[in-house]
């Protein structure tokens, strides 16, 4: 009986592969078990962990992808693309935080903030410190100072969470998110503190500030401001229009011109050091901003294009926020103990953006000046 014999399997004659350090999977190689990066230059001696941590994390075919965006949108337009803004960038990349923020830094400050907060309020219950209070200015608190979250929760929910997703590199998305997250839990902080106030001291309505910011007279300027920031599509412009205009002319004029230097004559600790968290978070974000804008205001190639198109954001912003700021000035006249004025408090706004203008090497509209 023959038995069943398979066939011998001929091996087939193809070349071996042969592994150099050249190959992306090697186990050693050049720099392998380094921990500093190459593929970028640091702006000091040696890379910052910001830096590593940040810079072309976000792919861009301009630089890394030779096959160009992976995903696109609807109407065609492909990845982060330059068109979201007007403004126009050699180097998009060359902008970097001068905040170093990314999102070790934003948890590690934010915890900060929250003790501090925390703390001032446990203080002030321990001592006792609403007690001194007068009526007047626990009706500010209540109304005007509630109404301020509104402010800070629309800017931070949809002019920079907005923005930040069409900014076209991690960096601009990073400083962004990083100023979004600061606005919402200063908004957060402002509430938080309503409540807390509405516990400790008598007849305080802890709802005022809701009907305060939708209907007194005082604050629909700045509310309506703040809604046309909101729906602004340019992302640079919404920045600008926000951090450069907004800010120093509306929101430092409110939070330190009136509320951290009227709060102490009337008896009250506490509110400044709620309002300062704000006032500290805005200072991080206008260095971002500055950094941004003098790099745009200053490119090689697109510089005086760019400059053109700040000046007249500014014409279209500066009168629109002047405008919010004149309508908060009754508030200046209800607290009991009045030392400060509203044209001071304006005039020191004006100057901080006058100043800010000239960092950017942007001139100064003529309302700013007067």
């Amino acid at each position: 009986m023959a038995e069943d014999t398979e066939p011998a399997v001929k091996e087939r004659n193809v070349p071996k592969p042969v592994f150099t350090d050249a190959e992306a999977g090697a186990l050693e190689f050049p720099s392998s078990r380094s921990r500093s990066y190459n593929y970028f230059t640091p702006a000091r001696r040696r890379a910052s962990v910001y830096e590593d941590v940040t810079v072309d994390v976000q792919p861009d075919p301009a630089r890394h992808l030779s096959q160009g965006w992976i995903y696109g949108f609807a109407d065609g337009s492909m990845g982060y693309p330059h068109e979201w803004t007007a403004l126009k960038s050699s180097n998009w990349h060359a902008f970097l935080d001068p905040n170093e923020e990314w999102e070790q830094t934003i948890f590690r400050n934010g915890a900060d903030t929250v003790r501090q907060v925390q703390a001032s309020l446990v203080n002030a219950r321990a001592a006792d410190a609403y007690r001194g209070w007068s009526r007047s200015w626990a009706r500010i608190v209540e109304r005007h100072v509630g109404a301020w979250a509104h402010a800070e929760h629309g800017i931070g929910m949809h002019v920079y969470t907005s923005a930040q997703r069409d900014g076209p590199t991690n960096m601009i998305n990073n400083a962004l998110s990083v100023a979004a997250a600061h606005k919402l839990r200063f908004a957060q902080d402002l509430v938080l503190y309503n409540l807390e106030v509405s516990e400790q001291v008598e007849g305080f309505d802890g709802s005022a500030h809701v009907q305060t910011w939708q209907s007194d007279p005082i604050w629909q300027a700045t509310r309506e401001n703040v809604e046309r920031l909101t729906g602004v599509r340019d992302w640079a412009e919404a920045f600008f229009a926000t951090a450069v205009v907004f800010e120093p002319l509306v929101g430092e004029l409110f939070r330190s011109g009136f509320v951290m230097h009227a709060a102490a004559p009337q008896g009250d600790f506490v509110t400044p050091t709620i309002m300062g968290t704000g006032e500290a978070d805005c200072a991080r974000e206008q260095r971002g901003a500055r950094a941004l804008f003098r790099m745009l205001a200053d490119d090689e190639t697109h510089g005086a294009v760019n400059r053109e198109l700040m000046q007249a954001w500014l014409a279209e912003w500066v009168p629109r926020s002047l405008e919010a700021a004149r309508q908060l000035q009754p508030i200046w006249s209800q607290p009991a103990e009045k030392l400060v004025r509203f044209d001071d408090s304006l005039a020191r706004s004006r100057q901080r953006l006058a100043d800010l203008l000239e960092d950017i090497r942007l001139e100064a509209p003529a309302e700013v000046q007067a």
